[in-house]
């Protein structure tokens, strides 16, 4: 999904929200500027619905939750509004307007599929968003044009990089105990064949 600035002046964050939720497209929100989203790829769809559906059953008994692409997120620090997608929180879930619930502020994991668009934005700017937030331990990104998935952890103030690469690879989030294999996240996913080009056009 990519983002356009929308051509507005300046869009106060109480308008933004109401606007926001009689809308059936979903728009991100920062310093005034309301950003519009694209719909997703095919291979989007189902790299997203194939790390929910393993994370999912990996969570079931304990106190977490994932919650897809509809959920928004609010960097408090920030004040950025984005919808990540996928978000895990563990324990109880913090909104900003209880009364609505449909803003998150506290997530454990992350997670950002990559495509052309937004992928310098994935790793750059909105990282640089998500390291602000106390909750966050992990961030996963992940590739739709090859099995390879990169992963940060936090380390007190730092954040660790791993990467897994291949469909006999397995993604270990260590801090929730869990495992992605890339074989479940790439299932009836049509790759591109041999490996990606060093460089792009």
């Amino acid at each position: 999904m990519y983002m356009v600035a929308q051509p507005h002046s300046y869009i106060d964050e109480a308008t933004y929200l109401a606007a926001e939720r009689a809308s059936t497209s979903r728009n991100e929100y920062y310093a005034g500027v309301i950003y519009a989203m694209a719909g997703a790829s095919e291979q989007h769809n189902l790299i997203a619905s194939n790390i929910l559906a393993s994370l999912h059953t990996q969570l079931r008994g304990r106190a977490c939750r994932i919650y897809a692409s509809d959920m928004r997120l609010k960097v408090l620090h920030t004040g950025l509004n984005t919808y990540p997608d996928l978000a895990i929180i563990c324990g109880p879930p913090q909104f900003t307007d209880p009364t609505k619930r449909d803003t998150l502020t506290n997530p454990v994991v992350l997670v950002e599929i990559l495509s052309p668009s937004t992928e310098r934005y994935d790793r750059g700017l909105k990282f640089q968003h998500y390291r602000t937030i106390e909750s966050l331990q992990i961030y996963v990104l992940v590739a739709q044009d090859r099995p390879y998935v990169e992963w940060y952890t936090r380390q007190g103030q730092h954040w660790l990089l791993n990467d897994a690469s291949g469909l006999d690879a397995t993604v270990e989030l260590l801090t929730l105990a869990m495992q992605l294999k890339l074989h479940d996240v790439y299932a009836q996913v049509e790759l591109a064949p041999g490996p990606a080009p060093l460089f792009s056009d």
